[in-house]
C-alpha cells in the first residue's frame, strides 16, 4: 500500500487580492507563513519518502515547509500545477463576468464544462492531475508520499478518488490553504481516501477561505 498526502499550498497573494491567479507565480502572504509554521510542526513526526510540488513559486514555499525536519529532495512537477486560466489570468474576479459572460458562467455554474480561450479546460485539469498523481504513485509503490499543488488541480483529483462522477466536480469542497488529504492505493493505484480538506493545523485566525466568498461570485 502507498500511502500520499496531497497539500494545498499557502495563502498567497492572489488568494487576498481578489484576482484569477491560475499560473500567476505570486508569493506567499504573511498569514501564508503563519500557515507554512504550523504545517511544518504538523508534518513533523509524519515518516516521508519522497515530496512531489508544482514548481510555483507559493507551492515551492510549501513544500519547504513540508520538508523542515525531514530533508528531502522537492521534485518538481509540471502536472501538478494549477488550471491555466488564459484570459482570465490576472483579472480581478468582480470583472470576470462582464469581460468574460460566458466562461464566467461555466465557472460558477457548470465548473466541469469551464474553458476558456489561451488557457485548459477543466477536463484537462482533470486528465492531468490523474496522470500525473498516478505516475508518482507508480514510481513510489510502498511508500509514503507528499504532493504539493493547487486548489483547482486537487479538487479535480479528489474527484477521481471519491469516484464522484466528473459532471459533478461541483459537490466537492474546495481545500483550505495548507489543507491536507490523505489517500491510500492498492497495487493496481486504485486510491481511498483517509481523509480530506484537512486544516486542523490551523488556528482559526489563520484561516483563509473561511472568510471568503468573492472567489465563488
Amino acid at each position: 500500500m502507498t500511502t500520499v498526502y496531497i497539500v494545498r499550498h499557502a495563502e498567497a497573494e492572489g488568494n487576498i487580492s481578489r484576482v484569477f491567479q491560475g499560473r500567476i507565480d505570486c508569493g506567499v502572504t504573511e498569514k501564508g507563513y503563519a500557515q507554512l509554521n504550523a504545517l511544518s510542526e504538523r508534518f513533523k513526526n509524519i515518516k516521508l519518502d519522497t515530496l512531489y510540488s508544482s514548481p510555483l513559486i507559493r507551492t515551492i514555499e510549501t513544500a519547504k515547509a513540508v520538508n523542515k525536519y525531514h530533508n528531502l529532495e522537492i521534485n518538481k512537477v509540471d502536472g501538478l500545477m494549477e488550471i491555466n486560466g488564459g484570459l482570465f489570468e490576472g483579472q480581478l474576479w468582480d470583472e470576470l463576468s462582464v469581460l468574460f459572460p460566458k466562461a464566467h458562467d461555466l465557472w460558477l455554474n457548470h465548473h466541469h464544462e469551464f474553458e476558456i480561450e489561451q488557457g485548459e479546460s477543466m477536463r484537462e485539469v482533470y486528465n492531468r492531475m490523474k496522470t500525473s498523481v498516478l505516475e508518482i504513485v507508480q514510481a513510489n509503490k510502498d511508500k509514503t508520499v507528499a504532493i504539493v499543488s493547487h486548489g483547482c488541480a486537487i479538487r479535480n483529483f479528489l474527484c477521481f478518488a471519491n469516484k464522484v462522477n466528473f459532471e459533478e466536480l461541483s459537490t466537492l469542497d474546495w481545500c483550505e490553504n495548507t489543507g491536507v488529504c490523505k489517500l491510500t492505493f492498492d497495487d493496481d493505484l486504485n486510491p481511498s481516501v483517509v481523509y480530506q480538506n484537512d486544516a486542523s493545523h490551523l488556528d482559526e485566525k489563520n484561516l483563509t477561505i473561511a472568510y471568503q466568498d468573492w472567489w465563488k461570485k
